[in-house]
């Protein structure tokens, strides 16, 4: 039988949320392989301009392909699909809100099902979320560092 997993969790940062969304989410083809370049080789747009029904493509390192669908965005908020060999499904929801402080506060959820027979990371529970939450807080503070070393980027 094949897995399913639902995962959530909340990211602070000190940079703004329409700033951060559109480093993180907007533009994450261009920024991704720029920050993560261990794990994307490259990633381009597929079809649209990043907006709704835009589709991309990421080459991962560890000789794997996937493509994102984004199914809607507004304001900070995006629900997208990834498609990626042993997933049958793996939605995901972010939505990045103001703080206070000028800061942000990201809550990313993400259910993903895995193919009969090839979902093995989706099998290991423990390991994929910690593997998930450990790469999502790296990512996000990378992109933190980087977003207040260069204030006009992806502004």
């Amino acid at each position: 039988m094949a897995s399913t997993n639902s995962l959530t969790l909340e990211l602070e940062s000190q940079v703004s949320a329409p700033h951060m969304f559109r480093a993180t989410v907007m533009a994450w083809h261009t920024l991704a392989p720029k920050l993560a370049p261990h794990i994307f080789d490259s990633a381009h747009l597929l079809e649209g301009e990043g907006s709704i029904g835009s589709a991309r493509h990421y080459k991962l390192r560890l000789n794997h392909a996937l493509q994102s669908h984004k199914d809607d965005v507004d304001k900070c908020e995006c629900k997208y699909t990834i498609e990626c060999d042993g997933i049958e499904t793996s939605t995901w929801n972010i939505k990045i809100k103001p703080k206070a402080n000028g800061g942000s506060v990201a809550k990313v959820e993400c259910t993903s099902k895995g193919m009969e027979g090839k979902d093995m990371m989706l099998k290991t529970k423990d390991f994929s979320i910690d593997m998930f939450k450990d790469s999502t807080t790296d990512m996000s503070k990378t992109v933190e560092a980087y977003l207040i070393a260069n204030p006009d980027a992806y502004n």
